[in-house]
């Protein structure tokens, strides 16, 4: 087996389509759809053929997208190759198919499958080719976190949007539509065909430590119509979109990464508030959706999560709400999924409950032999993974992927981050950066009278491999327009000294914009604001990332939120910043008062411009 990465000319050839139709059997021709992803229900017969040529254990593996360290399907460096061994029991992404024979494969970040998008290209053939030189080889699904904004996993050169609380400050449906459209036709570019967004979680809490600014907002029907035109944008460009998380994890103070969240909304909210952004999803004809690892009572008392409930899963998603896409859960590594039960038990349940797709378990030997063990005891029924498997097949042939599932470096170099779609993510972000406050009009600053600025603040981690760190890109961004800008990072929890030296920075300077990051009651970066302010200069706050960051700035005459502090959300608030465009986003969340949380400061909707 041959891994198309290796090559040093840096070109791949592209696999044959011959290749493709041998390897599935001659089954292709008669699954062979229209190009679009919403086609016509591929030959039922022809699937149910397929199915019935499988074995028991290549079954079970078609249910399994799993995580796999690289770059490359078959020659990893050697620290993936430890780390595959360690976790996983197999050297690369080939041995783990071939033994495991999974469904689909799920690239991150930190598992270095995403280094630039013509690395993608290679890694994404190779996973193809590795599966489909199997007996009965099948095409993948090759999937990511690519929501943008706070949460990405393929960064630059690809193009980077705003996230979502901030298209929807945006309020544009044909801009979400764009986005999806435009992301959607990069990653299938590189081989990716499933994206794990749109968030259709309707955010009301403000301490939500995991959605957040990754919901479109707080209005149940605005979230609605955002997740439906982002939708129809991945789809028309042939990549799967999924529907996170269901039944709803807008309303929770705990991280269901490291906690057990509990719902505590009554059946008749969850049907006015959390339901109606995945009603949307469902009429829009959503590929798939991803289960919420969340204790939910008014919808199953059992105390069971969210993905382990046969009430929720069969009986609402399905039965009520009419969905017969593919269910997946979220991670199977998170501790919302694994508090209850063990690793052995939680893909078994999953798939009593209704689950198609097992995302990525600790242990994939232990789950897929877990689920094996479950079938021949007779606790599943192989007809029950058969209903699965058939849906997991049925995208893959609206996808196309039977027909052809590989990428190729030239469509990448058409594609991937060209000029129309980063001019088109700069034009989207100018329509999402929010005022909110701009007493005695501090803002646009003027380059006659304050042309020495001071960034300060902040600088979080970059969310998705942009240059960051935003005040650094802000600077840069300020003094491309005609401003002298510099930086002086001062973090998220500015020292003593720290706030000193920027105090004496701003001595120099004719006006200061400082970079806020979720400011609470305690924070130190009030008393930076504050002492910023006592020096006489005007300052402009930019909340970077949670728009209640305002609520705890009383004293600050200047306020803009941004909702992400990704390179193009920087440059649009820069934009702002100097006049060029005038602010036109609207507060898709309340922002309640700081000393009375019970009260409104701002109200959904509130923004002003200039």
């Amino acid at each position: 087996m041959h891994d198309t990465s290796t090559g040093s000319t840096g070109s791949t050839a592209r696999p044959s389509r011959r290749a493709v139709l041998a390897a599935t059997a001659g089954l292709t021709a008669a699954l062979t759809v229209p190009t679009t992803a919403r086609a016509a229900t591929p030959d039922e017969h022809r699937l149910r053929a397929l199915v019935s040529r499988m074995t028991l254990e290549e079954k079970v593996g078609q249910l399994f997208v799993m995580r796999v360290y690289g770059h490359s399907a078959t020659a990893p460096d050697q620290a993936d190759v430890d780390a595959n061994l360690s976790e996983i029991g197999v050297r690369t992404a080939a041995e783990l198919i071939a033994k495991y024979r999974v469904g689909g494969i799920i690239y991150f970040t930190w598992a270095h499958n995403t280094r630039d998008p013509h690395q993608i290209t290679d890694l994404s053939n190779g996973i193809q080719r590795a599966s489909l030189d199997q007996p009965r080889g099948l095409p993948l699904l090759v999937a990511t976190d690519q929501e943008h904004g706070a949460v990405c996993r393929v960064g630059r050169p690809a193009t980077l949007f705003p996230g979502a609380m901030a298209i929807g400050a945006g309020g544009s449906r044909s801009d979400a539509r764009t986005l999806g459209r435009i992301s959607g036709t990069e990653l299938r570019a590189m081989g990716i065909n499933q994206d794990y967004s749109p968030d259709a979680d309707v955010n009301v809490n403000p301490a939500n430590p995991v959605i957040g600014v990754r919901s479109f907002g707080a209005d149940p029907e605005a979230v609605a119509g955002m997740v439906a035109a982002e939708v129809k944008g991945y789809q028309a460009a042939r990549v799967a979109a999924t529907a996170k998380h269901f039944p709803g994890h807008g309303d929770t103070a705990v991280d269901s990464h490291y906690g057990f969240p509990v719902i505590t909304h009554s059946r008749e909210l969850w049907e006015k508030l959390d339901a109606v952004p995945f009603r949307a999803a469902v009429r829009a004809g959503i590929d798939s959706v991803m289960t919420a690892h969340i204790q939910f009572p008014a919808l199953d008392d059992s105390g069971d999560p969210a993905t382990l409930s046969h009430p929720i899963l069969t009986g609402i998603l399905r039965g009520e709400l009419g969905y017969d896409g593919v269910v997946i859960t979220d991670s199977l590594g998170m501790e919302g999924v694994r508090s209850k039960y063990g690793d052995d038990r939680v893909p078994v349940l999953a798939l009593k409950a209704g689950v198609d797709q097992l995302l990525n378990p600790p242990s994939i030997d232990v789950a897929w032999h877990a689920v094996l063990k479950a079938v021949q005891d007779g606790e599943l029924t192989e007809a029950r993974l058969d209903e699965s498997i058939l849906r997991i097949l049925r995208l893959k042939a609206r996808l196309g992927l039977f027909t052809d599932p590989w990428a190729d470096r030239a469509g990448v170099d058409r594609t991937v981050g060209t000029r129309s779609h980063l001019a088109a993510a700069d034009r989207i972000a100018e329509r999402t950066t929010t005022l909110l406050v701009n007493e005695g009009g501090v803002l646009p600053l003027s380059r006659r009278t304050e042309s020495r600025v001071l960034v300060v603040g902040a600088d979080p981690a970059s969310p998705s491999g942009t240059t960051g760190p935003p005040t650094g890109v802000l600077a840069a961004a300020l003094t491309e327009l005609g401003f002298t800008a510099t930086a002086l990072s001062t973090g998220t929890a500015p020292s003593a000294a720290t706030v000193t030296k920027a105090v004496a920075a701003a001595q120099d300077a004719d006006a200061v914009v400082v970079a806020t990051y979720n400011v609470t009651a305690g924070s130190s970066q009030r008393t930076l604001v504050d002492r910023l302010l006592a020096t006489g200069r005007p300052v402009v706050a930019v909340a970077v990332r949670n728009p209640y960051d305002v609520a705890q700035l009383p004293s600050v005459k200047a306020c803009l939120a941004t909702y992400c502090w990704t390179d193009v959300e920087m440059r649009a608030a820069a934009r702002v910043i100097a006049g060029r465009v005038s602010p036109r986003g609207r507060l898709p969340v309340p922002v309640q008062r700081a000393d009375d949380p019970a009260r409104v400061l701002y109200p959904v909707g509130h923004g002003l411009s200039y």
